[in-house]
C-alpha cells in the first residue's frame, strides 16, 4: 500500500481509523499528508478532529515507546496487505506479521458512543460501566473524541457551563489566544520528573502546558497534582483543547469520585492506600515485596511510584484503555490495575528467573517498572482489565474506608510525622518523604498562606462557593452572633480542617429566629456541606458537632436501593465548648494498622471486632423524627423532632463522655453554621 493510497484511505474512512499512521507518515511527507488530514473539516466533528490533529504532528522528539511500536506494527501490516513483498525487508515484515497472526482471533466488542450516552442519560450507570469495561477499542478509535468529554461531564458537581471560559482565561493570562512562541512556565504543582507527553508534537506539548497553566490560574489552592499534565496530554490525542480544559476542571471538582489529587497529603494517601489494599486483597504480592526489599529500601518507596506503573511504564494502548474505565469509575480502576500488575509480577518472578534475577540485581522498583513496560507479551489491554476487575470484594466503599482512615492517621501525626506503619509492613517511625516534593510548601507555610489569602477557591461540591470574598479580620468570625463566646469560636475554628477555615461562616439556622422544627431545620441546612451544630442547654452547657456531610444525604440510597441509615465521613467530630473545651475526633484516626489481622483469632473475638468496627463508623443519622451524631453503644448527640429535648451518651464512634451534665438535656438554643463565599 503506497503513501498515496494510505492518505486516500484516511480521507475517505468515516472512522478515521488510521490517524496515528498518518502521524507516522507525516514525518516523511510533510505538507502533502497535512492536506489530507484536513479534508474532513466540512462538519463540526471534522473541524474538531482537524484542530486536534494539529497537536499530533510529528516532531524531532521520539514518540512514546508503546505508541511508536503500535504505529510501526500497523504500518507494516498495512503495507503487506496491498501486494506481495518485493524488497529486502520482506523477512522482517513477515516476522512481525507472524506475530500478529499468532495472536488469538476473537470477536471484539465495541460499543458505540450513542449507546453509552443513551444509557447514562437514562440513568443506567451499571450497564454503561459494563459497556465501557468490555469494549475493546483500539488505540486509534475516534469514539474517544466524544466519549472522554462526556464521561468527564457526568461527574460535574454543578451543572454550570464552561463554554468560552477557557479562551477568556487564555487571553487574560497571555494577552491573546495565539500560542506563545517561547516555553510556557508550568505551575509548581506539577512534577518535573513526570512531564509525560506521549508523543505529542512540540506544538501539542505547548497546548498541554497552556491548559495546565490555565488550570493553575483557576485553581490557586492546588499545591501538588503531578497527574494533571500526563492526563491532559492523553486527552489531547483525542479531544480538542478547550474541551480538554473543561474536562480537567470537571475531574478536579468532582464530588463523589476521586480522579486527581490536589495536595501533597492526598498524594501520600493514595500510595499508602495502594499499599494497604495490596496487603488486604493481594497478600502474596505484599509478602513477596516485603521479602525482596533490599537493605535500606522501604516498602513505601516501592508504592510511591504505583501510579506511574500505569501512566509511564505500560504501553500506551494499555494506558488508554485504562483511562476509558478510569473516567467512568474513578481512582478505584487505577488501584485495581495496580494490584493486578503486582499479582502478575509476583507470579512471573516465581516462574521466570529473568524477573527474579532483575529484582535481585536492580531492586523492586526497577523490576516492577520493567515488567510493566513488557506487559504486552503477557496481557492485551482487555485481558489486563479483565484481570483487574476479577479481584473479589474490591468495592469502592472499602477503598473509601481505608483511604479515609489513612488520611486521618497522616493528619493526626502532623507535618513530617511518620506514617510507615500505616497498614503494616513499614518498619520505623517515620514516613519517607514523597519523591520530587522538595519544592512544595510545608504544611505550616500552606496554613500561613491560606490564612492570609482572600481569593482562595475551594471546589468541593454543589454547596461550596466558587470564589471567596475578603474575610473580616484574622478570622472570618466577626459577623457571627453565636451562643458560643468569641474565644470558644476561635478554639473551634482551630479544630476545623484548614480548607474550611477559608470560607465565610454563615448562620443558617437558629431556634431563636426560625423556630423549633425539624422540617425547618432540614429546609434551611440540608444542602450545605459541611455544617456546625452548636447546642446550648438550659443548664448553660455549650457543645455540638462538626458534620462533614450534608443532611440531604439522609435521602440517598445505597447499592441495594435502601435509604441510608448512617452517612458522613471520618472528618465528623464532637466538641464541648463550656464548661470544658475539648474536641472528640473519630476513633479511626488512632495510629494503628489499617488492616489489622483478626483472621486467626477466636470467632467470638472476630464478631466483637466486626460489631465494634460498625459502631465506629456511625457518623450521622437523620429521619423525620430525630437527628443524631455518633453511634454504637450510645448516641453522641441525639435531638428529637421538635429540637427541644436531646440526649448525649458515650458512643463508639468518638469515645466521648456525655457532653451534658445530665444525659437527657433540654435545648435552650440550637444553631447551625454553614459556609459560603
Amino acid at each position: 500500500m503506497g503513501w498515496w493510497q494510505l492518505f486516500e484511505a484516511v480521507a475517505t474512512d468515516p472512522n478515521n481509523r488510521l490517524f496515528m499512521d498518518c502521524n507516522y507518515y507525516a514525518h516523511n511527507y510533510g505538507q502533502l499528508a497535512e492536506s489530507f488530514l484536513y479534508n474532513d473539516s466540512d462538519t463540526e466533528l471534522g473541524w474538531e478532529l482537524a484542530e486536534r490533529r494539529k497537536t499530533r504532528r510529528e516532531s524531532s522528539v521520539p514518540m512514546n515507546q508503546g505508541l511508536q511500536a503500535w504505529v510501526d506494527l500497523k504500518a507494516t501490516a498495512g503495507s503487506s496487505s496491498s501486494s506481495s513483498p518485493s524488497n529486502k525487508d520482506d523477512g522482517d515484515q513477515n516476522k512481525q506479521l507472524a506475530v500478529v497472526s499468532a495472536l488469538p482471533i476473537t470477536r471484539k466488542k465495541k460499543a458505540a458512543y450513542e449507546e453509552i450516552k443513551e444509557q447514562l442519560t437514562a440513568g443506567k450507570v451499571k450497564e454503561a460501566k459494563i459497556n465501557v469495561r468490555d469494549s475493546d477499542w483500539e488505540l486509534n478509535e475516534e469514539i474517544r473524541s466524544r466519549l472522554w468529554p462526556h464521561l468527564s461531564s457526568i461527574h460535574e458537581a454543578t451543572r454550570t457551563s464552561l463554554d468560552g471560559l477557557y479562551w477568556d482565561s487564555v487571553s487574560q493570562i497571555y494577552g491573546s489566544q495565539e500560542l506563545p512562541s517561547g516555553n510556557l512556565h508550568l505551575p509548581p504543582f506539577t512534577d518535573t520528573h513526570y512531564h509525560l507527553y506521549y508523543g505529542l508534537s512540540a506544538e501539542g506539548r505547548k497546548f498541554t502546558d497552556r491548559i495546565v497553566s490555565v488550570v493553575g490560574y483557576a485553581y490557586p489552592e492546588i499545591t501538588y497534582c503531578p497527574l494533571l499534565l500526563p492526563l491532559t496530554s492523553l486527552f489531547l490525542h483525542y479531544v480538542q483543547e478547550e474541551k480538554t480544559y473543561n474536562s480537567m476542571c470537571t475531574l478536579l471538582s468532582a464530588k463523589h469520585k476521586v480522579f486527581l489529587t490536589q495536595t501533597k497529603l492526598q498524594w501520600e494517601v493514595t500510595y499508602t492506600t495502594a499499599m494497604n489494599l495490596t496487603k488486604k486483597f493481594s497478600k502474596p504480592a505484599f509478602t513477596f515485596i516485603q521479602r525482596n526489599l533490599q537493605p535500606g529500601e522501604r516498602i513505601e518507596s516501592v508504592f510511591q511510584g504505583w501510579i506511574w506503573w500505569i501512566f509511564r511504564d505500560l504501553p500506551l494502548s494499555h494506558t488508554v484503555r485504562i483511562i476509558d474505565c478510569f473516567l467512568m469509575e474513578g481512582v478505584k480502576v487505577l488501584y485495581r490495575v495496580a494490584l493486578a500488575l503486582l499479582l502478575s509480577f509476583t507470579k512471573a518472578c516465581g516462574s521466570d528467573s529473568k524477573w527474579s534475577n532483575l529484582v535481585e540485581s536492580s531492586g523492586l522498583e526497577i523490576g516492577i517498572s520493567k515488567f510493566c513496560s513488557d506487559i504486552a507479551t503477557i496481557f492485551t489491554p482487555q485481558r489486563l482489565l479483565k484481570s483487574a476487575f476479577s479481584i473479589r470484594a474490591f468495592r469502592g466503599a472499602e477503598i473509601r474506608k481505608i483511604s479515609t482512615k489513612v488520611e486521618l492517621v497522616l493528619k493526626s501525626r502532623g507535618p513530617g510525622a511518620g506514617g510507615g506503619g500505616v497498614g503494616g509492613g513499614g518498619g520505623g517511625n517515620k514516613m519517607q518523604k514523597s519523591k520530587s516534593n522538595e519544592n512544595l510548601p510545608s504544611s505550616q507555610s500552606q496554613m500561613d498562606i491560606q490564612m492570609m489569602s482572600h481569593t482562595l477557591a475551594i471546589k468541593e461540591g454543589k454547596s461550596s462557593p466558587e470564589h471567596r470574598s475578603p474575610s473580616m479580620g484574622s478570622y472570618p468570625l466577626n459577623n457571627i452572633n453565636s451562643v458560643a463566646s468569641r474565644e470558644s469560636l476561635l478554639a473551634l475554628w482551630q479544630w476545623l480542617p484548614i480548607r474550611i477555615t477559608m470560607y465565610q461562616p454563615v448562620l443558617l439556622y437558629t431556634t431563636e429566629e426560625h423556630g423549633c422544627s425539624l422540617t425547618t431545620f432540614f429546609k434551611r441546612v440540608e444542602n450545605h456541606e459541611p455544617t456546625i451544630l452548636i447546642i446550648k442547654t438550659t443548664t448553660d452547657e455549650v457543645f455540638g458537632a462538626y458534620c462533614s456531610s450534608h443532611w440531604g444525604a439522609r435521602n440517598e440510597k445505597d447499592e441495594k436501593g435502601d435509604r441510608q441509615r448512617y452517612f458522613g465521613t471520618g472528618e465528623t467530630f464532637l466538641f464541648s465548648l463550656w464548661p470544658e473545651r475539648k474536641k472528640y475526633p473519630w476513633v479511626g484516626i488512632k495510629p494503628i494498622p489499617v488492616d489489622e489481622d483478626i483472621e486467626n483469632e477466636d470467632p467470638s473475638l472476630q464478631n466483637n471486632a466486626k460489631r465494634k468496627g460498625r459502631g465506629e463508623e456511625l457518623f450521622m443519622h437523620a429521619d423525620t423524627h430525630m437527628i443524631s451524631i455518633g453511634g454504637g453503644e450510645g448516641q453522641g448527640i441525639c435531638l428529637d423532632e421538635d429540637l427541644r429535648f436531646g440526649k448525649s451518651e458515650t458512643c463508639s464512634t468518638f469515645q466521648n463522655p456525655p457532653l451534658a451534665v445530665e444525659k437527657d438535656f433540654e435545648v435552650s438554643v440550637l444553631e447551625v453554621i454553614g459556609f459560603s463565599c
